[in-house]
């Protein structure tokens, strides 16, 4: 009985000083060891449910990856922008590690960086991807512009993917949400318009390009979320070269007009032909000049939001 009851009380010790560990280490955050399986292009990669350090190599990831409130490890840089950020993500990513572009990443630069996760698109899996599945699981995803028809929210499919990735979904949900919100009202006011065909134009080196009404998630938020109307000759799902001597045919009440940076040549002798100052839009002063910022922008609902703004700006609301 006496060694019965000895037991009974090394047993009851042992568990005081368990429960006395135990609550000497809860101010300490416990580290999430778990795992998730993310299905992508590429078959599937086993992930960090916890994800702390992520290399993002395409620019619409960024814009997602900060829609959901989450800050990327490493990015790629932008070649036409100097090989640095994309200009309107800049301000949210000062001091996140560039690692090259997307089309040539720096495989030395990301290894260093010893990532959880590295999350690209299909282009750059095509000469990539098995060196950086080496490096840290990698996520493929991308998909084909005019192979969702007429579903003109396909350009969230990556987002929401992501999104599952840190187990935001509906934090991502709510965001589509405001911004179909915000769209839907930019639309009431353009719609109300009398004069709504637009034109979004595209200036090369050595030519003059009309984009499309869909083929681009840019183009169907103007086309088709926003309501304005294709000026003529634009095209129903691919950009087309255009003459100068068919400028007058356009029509437009609107123009969106984009300018390589090697284009300067081009554009000064279009802006110098009565050919182009003719065109309504061009005599009423409503030609909104960019560059290629709104082909990035289209993918993201940050990028898409400053679209809107922009759009409502120039329109006078």
């Amino acid at each position: 009985m006496y060694r019965m009851k000895s037991i009974q009380v090394l047993v009851l010790a042992v568990l005081v000083l368990l429960l006395a560990a135990c609550n000497n280490t809860t101010a300490e955050p416990s580290s999430d060891s778990g795992t998730r399986t993310i299905t992508h292009l590429k078959g599937e990669a086993v992930i960090p449910s916890k994800i702390e350090k992520i290399v993002v190599l395409t620019a619409e990831y960024i814009d997602h990856l900060l829609t959901i409130g989450e800050r990327p490890y490493g990015v790629n840089t932008e070649v036409r922008y100097g090989g640095d950020y994309l200009p309107y993500l800049a301000g949210m990513l000062e001091g996140v590690a560039t690692v090259g572009s997307a089309d040539n990443p720096n495989l030395e630069a990301i290894a260093l960086l010893e990532p959880d996760v590295i999350l690209i698109e299909s282009r750059t899996a095509e000469n990539t991807y098995e060196q950086l599945n080496q490096i840290a699981p990698t996520v493929v995803l991308g998909n084909e512009w005019l192979d969702y028809g007429d579903d003109t929210s396909f350009w969230t499919k990556d987002l929401l993917t992501i999104a599952e990735m840190y187990d935001k979904t509906d934090v991502a949900k709510q965001k589509i949400a405001e911004l179909e919100q915000k769209t839907a009202q930019a639309s009431e006011k353009i719609k109300a318009l009398d004069n709504k065909q637009l034109a979004y134009l595209r200036v090369r080196a050595k030519a003059l390009q009309v984009y499309a009404q869909k083929g681009h998630p840019t183009n169907v938020l103007l086309y088709q979320d926003l309501g304005f109307e294709p000026a003529a000759l634009t095209p129903e799902e691919q950009r087309a070269d255009l003459s100068l001597e068919k400028i007058p045919e356009l029509g437009a009440d609107f123009i969106v007009l984009e300018a390589d940076p090697n284009a300067g040549d081009f554009l000064g002798n279009m802006k110098n032909s009565p050919l182009w100052s003719n065109i309504p839009a061009v005599k009423e002063g409503r030609v909104h000049e960019t560059d290629s910022f709104w082909l990035f922008k289209g993918w993201g609902v940050i990028g898409r939001g400053e679209i809107i703004d922009e759009i409502l700006a120039w329109i006078g609301e």
